[in-house]
């Protein structure tokens, strides 16, 4: 009641909604980079939302399946298939024993999400079956997935009931520029007045420093009063950390426990009616150049204060 791993592709590890309520001893939260896509994933495969999902970055794997079951494919397009035949993005798909799932190149967006029904035989590690790779915690031996490696199957199913209604339309759709929401962060008085204006009319570029820690923007630089260096406090998903330089840095899943730049605005929880949150940036391509015409920019809009 297994899966093999064929070829692992670029970053495949197993990922669920975080290891909530360590940080105050230097244990990281990870977690799935795009939380909303990976509980449509969940919620299509009839599982629970919070249920371990395959997080894969770019070039996804490819899996053989030595047991049947149904999965769920959300995020953004990396071209899956089954047998060679395009498998539809946001459908429960039932997989028979034998066949192989593999991914051709990303179409849009750059991370996908597999739900498995019935979830992953993965071992829970201080409430959480998230892979913190940098210490070697949990998911999968923790660490990413390798040619070779067999992962069973929970409660796998044949089939779900109402098959055919377990399908949404995709959300993330790419453009050129998103519109990203913020609420004001603890610091924003560190900020010129200058400097938060530059901020929420500004357009931001990602840039190659962009991975499961955090995604560092480029773009008009953000004036502070004094320096850019605070006493450490804790990090948030999407908190924005503004260093000294003045260029904003987007702290995400393997984000550190804590930080000593002053956090100058936070995303809110990801939603269509938000402009994607959390899920677009997260969907930005990595690696691409700061240019505004080579990858997605980033364009932040102001809140009222809580």
């Amino acid at each position: 009641m297994s899966i093999t791993v064929l070829n692992p592709g670029l970053l495949t590890t197993v990922q669920d909604m975080g290891r909530v309520g360590y940080q105050q001893f230097g244990v990281s939260v990870s977690g799935v980079m795009d939380p909303r896509s990976a509980a449509l994933a969940n919620i299509l495969a009839g599982n629970d939302m919070g249920e371990a999902v395959l997080e894969c970055t770019m070039m996804g794997p490819q899996l053989q399946f030595d047991k049947a079951n149904v999965i769920a494919i959300t995020g953004g397009d990396l071209g899956p298939t089954l047998d060679g035949k395009a498998v539809p993005n946001y459908q429960a798909v039932a997989v028979k024993a034998g066949q192989v799932l593999k991914f051709t190149a990303p179409k849009t967006g750059c991370r996908a999400f597999i739900a498995f029904a019935g979830g992953l035989d993965i071992p829970v590690t201080m409430g959480s079956r998230s892979t913190y790779m940098k210490a070697k915690i949990g998911g999968f031996n923790g660490r990413k997935l390798e040619k070779g490696d067999v992962i069973g199957f929970r409660a796998p199913v044949d089939t779900l009931s109402r098959m055919e209604d377990r399908v949404l339309k995709p959300e993330f759709a790419p453009k050129p520029v998103y519109t990203l929401r913020v609420v004001l962060g603890p610091q924003d008085d560190a900020f010129t007045d200058a400097g938060i204006d530059t901020f929420l009319s500004g357009t931001y570029t990602v840039t190659p420093e962009f991975d499961r820690m955090g995604c560092r923007l480029d773009g008009p630089v953000i004036a502070h009063k004094e320096g850019g260096d605070i006493i450490s406090d804790g990090i948030a998903f999407g908190a924005i950390q503004v260093p000294s330089a003045g260029t904003p840095i987007i702290m995400l899943g393997d984000r550190q426990t804590t930080g000593g730049h002053r956090h100058h605005r936070r995303l809110p929880y990801p939603g269509p009616a938000q402009g994607g949150g959390q899920g677009a940036v997260c969907q930005g391509a990595g690696g691409v150049r700061p240019e505004p015409a080579a990858g997605p920019a980033l364009r932040p809009e102001g809140a009222e204060q809580d």
